[in-house]
């Protein structure tokens, strides 16, 4: 889902700057997909001639858990997982309007090594990128229903109620 960003002038700034901050910065992509997950569609999303920094975080299915080797993780998501990352993107943005954010969530059976998660964040400097990018992903494995089951290699699984 392409996300419009913050469509309100909350009259802390002039309104020239607040027009360009609603042109760079905002939720630019969320979405669920049960496909192959995109980093360049996300560095896409969040790129612009004022933004000079940009951080991207990878969640990927690793090999162990706990010391127990993990053949593959499986990703379930709520129906209403799409509508509550686009809240919580949104949520973020609004703290941080000159911030462009992007979330990619994949759903379903993913091997060791697949990504699961691509979360971007791209501001005028890197301390409010970093910042940022690390608040959407910490609150997008506490808030959106998302779980995983884990298989592991002697033939157990486990479920785990956030994302990684």
């Amino acid at each position: 889902m392409l996300w419009p960003g913050p469509a309100r002038d909350d009259g802390e700034c002039d309104s020239g700057r607040v027009t360009e901050l609603l042109r760079t910065g905002g939720v630019r992509l969320v979405e669920i997909r049960s496909t192959v997950l995109s980093v360049d569609e996300v560095i896409a999303a969040v790129s612009g001639p004022e933004l000079g920094g940009a951080v991207m975080f990878l969640g990927t299915v690793r090999n162990e858990d706990h010391g127990r080797a993990v053949r593959r993780l499986d990703y379930s998501a709520h129906p209403s997982a799409d509508t509550e990352l686009a809240r919580v993107a949104g949520e973020v943005a609004a703290d941080a309007p000159a911030v462009a954010l992007a979330a990619l969530h994949r759903v379903g059976e993913l091997d060791v090594g697949e990504i699961a998660v691509v979360v971007g964040a791209a501001a005028p400097h890197r301390d409010e990128a970093f910042r940022v990018g690390r608040v959407l992903i910490d609150r997008i494995k506490a808030e959106v229903p998302l779980w995983k089951r884990q298989s592991f290699a002697d033939g157990a699984h486990e479920w785990v109620g956030a994302c990684d």
